[in-house]
């Protein structure tokens, strides 16, 4: 089961290099009349419950958590929440890179976090190293500053043109 759950807990990255660096090819996949943001969150959300799931198989549960997880995992969600509620769909799932006109947002967490939603995320993961082993929270983590690198090195000359 590790090499699966390993397989598993890395499997959103090669994903997202992919759209982060082939953003016409998405958009033309999606095809005119289609929201990328849209179908890259619909697959998104599937690729995060093969996550979650392999995480659960090799996690074990004990009750009550330690105490550092409340902290961690509440700021970490609240990190994710805020990014979501000011970015929106279009902003959270590579707008910018599918040709979309992106407001730049400087509201907390912006301006105070570089990368808040890769920052709330791994805090939550880091909250619940009492459950799940050391390794498939570092590989999690490790794709997440994978994707950190990738996404700062953005070229607008790169980006697509929207079908429409």
């Amino acid at each position: 089961m590790g090499l699966w759950a390993c397989m598993g807990v890395i499997s959103p990255f090669p994903f997202y290099y992919f759209l982060w660096t082939n953003p016409q090819t998405w958009v033309d996949l999606c095809g005119r009349g289609r929201d990328p943001c849209k179908r890259m969150a619909m697959v998104s959300h599937v690729i995060k419950l093969i996550q979650f799931i392999s995480l659960l198989s090799v996690s074990t549960f004990s009750w009550p958590p330690p105490l550092y997880f409340w902290p961690l995992f509440i700021f970490g969600q609240f990190l994710n929440f805020r990014v979501y509620q000011l970015l929106g769909e279009s902003g959270t799932y590579y707008g910018v890179r599918f040709g979309k006109n992106i407001p730049w947002v400087t509201e907390f967490p912006f301006g105070v976090i570089r990368d808040p939603q890769y920052v709330g995320s791994i805090l939550s993961l880091l909250a619940c190293l009492s459950w799940v082993p050391f390794l498939y929270i570092f590989l999690w983590v490790l794709g997440y500053v994978f994707m950190i690198q990738v996404e700062s090195k953005e070229d607008p000359a790169t980006r697509a043109k929207p079908l429409s």
